[in-house]
């Protein structure tokens, strides 16, 4: 079966930088897209970054464009996430997503928190 496991998370001041982590496995993680998104208490989740499965392409957020970095790793069936100059509004649950065949596959999420 599907599953992604995120990691990397934590308690990081404003400024600073984290590399969030997803492991995929039960699917051929290759050939699918990857996306991570992220969800602030009271809010909706929204849409961080997407890669494209051979990890050429990228599509960012506006607010984290130019902050963030996604890319992949397919020999480790692996996502990242670089978060730099981190901001208090970054504060939030992050989760990776993938859809194979029209289904969508979500981790558990990770706690980031950037406060000083």
């Amino acid at each position: 079966q599907v599953q992604l496991v995120e990691s990397g998370g934590g308690l990081v001041q404003p400024g600073g930088s984290l590399r969030l982590s997803c492991a995929a496995s039960g699917f051929t993680f290759s050939i699918w897209p990857m996306s991570w998104y992220r969800q602030a208490p009271g809010k909706e989740r929204e849409l961080v970054a997407t890669v494209t499965s051979a990890g050429v392409s990228t599509n960012y957020a506006d607010s984290v464009k130019g902050r963030f970095t996604i890319s992949r790793d397919n020999t480790k069936n692996t996502v990242y996430l670089q978060m730099n100059s981190l901001k208090p509004e970054d504060t939030a649950v992050y989760y990776c997503k993938v859809v194979v065949w029209s289904r969508q596959y979500w981790g558990q999420g990770t706690q980031v928190t950037v406060s000083s």
